[in-house]
């Protein structure tokens, strides 16, 4: 075989179904090589999406995705998507067909060094030198993408090394790799924390999504009956409607959880980061808190907020053992008193689209299995604040670095991990900009993804930003000229509907909820609308602005 051959095999070898990817000069050894594989490969139309694609791929299924790009502007193109997964602990392969190795280093046609340039956003990468390195770096590159604390890996293939023959390859079996065991003497020291703590209130990132632990967290809260808040990335870790789950924390949580936070005595961090979205002013984020904090990751532990017992290791097995039931029944009721008290109010008296109400009609009518893909902007927040979700496989949203354009092909790459499950992309007039050409992908392979674009003309986290902290000097905000977009949905071949009344949302879902293929619904919402609560930059999470303040 030759090297694309081998590295074909490889793929295969690894439990690859489909690969997200855009061909091109240098790679185009393993597009041939592609022609005889067992490989689905999926075109994409630019090289972010396929990257994007191969990251809601991995998210929403536990599996490793796979793109692959051309050398210089096709592996540059790629890096947004590389950098989206490493911020989010994403499992991903990315490969790049690089140059002949004896025209590496002369300012080749094409040439980038992508090694250097990824460097910072991946776990690991490599450079193949010799054809027979490459069955065994795919392997490699695999077992460190889905290890410890996941993570994107980049293997980049010269040209001549992908025609070179080598007939030694043998394939081999996935490696399976376990984390470390938390030091028993640590979880008795967490058990006699959460024994004697008064107000307790755990903590859930998307480290449980990660650890594939929703099972262990749900076991925990119910074995200890503490409160519950949860991070953006770790929404679904505990299913919305559980009692003991107050909702989303920081920059735009419930009231509930924030004060929850900024009152406990004791906070437990299951896979959550201390991130400053989540923290606000981090000196004044649970002052009178002790921390237990449980991460696979070392470098986690302590790293913003200093750790009163740390739990590093498999947070599967060390929830087990946490099994403590704290004395705290007054606390757990003035919990439940506030979420009942500040819960979300859906009446609001206008004609117009309210979107959190449409959100969350959407999300009642909606089965428990479907994948919501969100962009980013407002309509993310509202996403997060009001669609209940109850698994964090079904919740797709670009967290730490917040990639406008992440929707769309991300919900593509998981339509085609999960056929049988519903997928809903959730954009903005913004955001879908980004990455509209992606339409072409669902229309060439006829993916059933529903597309919920909420329009109100304007960069809507940019302009509330600029409305609230810059005296409503707006720059570079209005996007009065985007196209027709059910127009753009039509030349693309997919069927689209328009509403802008609050009596056309019911129809709308159920549109939704039985088209068989592809829909795109235009929602147009009022410019001014703004996501609350927000608490403002540089403030504790107990300052949170609403409605009715400015």
């Amino acid at each position: 075989m030759n090297g694309a051959q081998i590295l074909t095999r490889a793929l295969e070898a690894e439990g690859v179904d489909i690969v997200f990817g855009y061909p091109g000069g240098a790679i185009m050894p393993v597009y041939d090589a592609l022609l005889e594989s067992k490989l689905k490969h999926i075109l994409v139309r630019h090289e972010q999406g396929a990257a994007l694609a191969a990251d809601g791929y991995a998210r929403s299924s536990g599996r490793v995705g796979v793109c692959m790009a051309t050398s210089g502007p096709g592996a540059t193109n790629l890096i947004t998507g590389i950098g989206n997964a490493f911020a989010d602990s994403v499992p991903m392969v990315a490969i790049t067909g690089q140059v002949h190795s004896f025209n590496m280093g002369t300012d080749a046609f094409q040439e980038v060094d992508i090694f250097g340039i990824s460097m910072p956003i991946v776990k690991h990468s490599f450079i193949i030198r010799n054809v027979q390195d490459i069955g065994p770096t795919i392997h490699k590159a695999f077992e460190i993408a889905r290890s410890g604390r996941p993570g994107p890996v980049l293997i980049d293939l010269p040209k001549d090394i992908a025609t070179d023959i080598y007939d030694g390859y043998q394939p081999q079996e996935p490696v399976k790799t376990t984390l470390p065991r938390v030091d028993a003497k640590h979880l008795a020291q967490a058990k006699e924390m959460i024994a004697s703590s008064k107000k307790p209130l755990i903590y859930a990132g998307g480290g449980v999504r990660i650890a594939q632990a929703t099972e262990q967290l749900l076991a925990f809260v119910e074995a200890t009956g503490i409160p519950t808040v949860a991070t953006l990335q770790g929404l679904g870790a505990i299913a919305a409607t559980h009692p003991q789950f107050l909702g989303m924390l920081g920059m735009h949580g419930t009231k509930a959880a924030n004060l929850a936070v900024q009152d406990c005595d004791l906070l437990i961090a299951v896979g959550a980061r201390f991130d400053d979205r989540v923290t606000g002013k981090l000196a004044d984020f649970a002052p009178g808190a002790r921390v237990v904090h449980m991460d696979a990751d070392p470098a986690e532990v302590s790293k913003l907020r200093e750790a009163d017992c740390t739990l590093v290791g498999d947070i599967r097995t060390t929830m087990n053992f946490l099994h403590v039931a704290p004395q705290c029944k007054e606390w757990v009721e003035l919990c439940q008193k506030n979420k009942k008290e500040f819960e979300w109010k859906y009446d609001a008296p206008i004609d117009s689209i309210y979107a959190p109400k449409f959100l969350r009609k959407l999300s009642d009518e909606m089965s428990a299995d479907t994948i919501i893909s969100c962009d980013v902007g407002q309509h993310q927040m509202w996403v997060a604040q009001h669609y209940q979700f109850e698994n964090p496989e079904c919740h797709l949203s670009s967290g730490a670095f917040g990639t406008m354009g992440y929707g769309l092909p991300a919900g593509i790459g998981a339509q085609l991990a999960n056929p049988e499950s519903p997928v809903v992309v959730v954009s903005g007039d913004g955001s879908i900009m980004m990455n509209i050409q992606e339409l072409a992908t669902i229309r060439r392979y006829n993916i059933p993804v529903k597309i919920v674009l909420i329009d109100n003309e304007v960069l809507g986290m940019v302009r509330q930003w600029q409305e609230l902290f810059f005296n409503e000097r707006y720059s570079e905000v209005s996007l009065w000229d985007n196209p027709d977009f059910l127009k753009l949905a039509d030349a693309f071949n997919i069927p689209g509907i328009f509403i802008d009344k609050d009596e056309q949302i019911d129809d709308a879902i159920q549109k939704i909820k039985n088209t068989p293929g592809p829909l795109f619904v235009h929602v147009k919402i009022d410019q001014k609308a703004n996501v609350w609560p927000l608490v403002p930059p540089g403030k504790s999470n107990s300052q949170m602005m609403e409605a009715s303040a400015k």
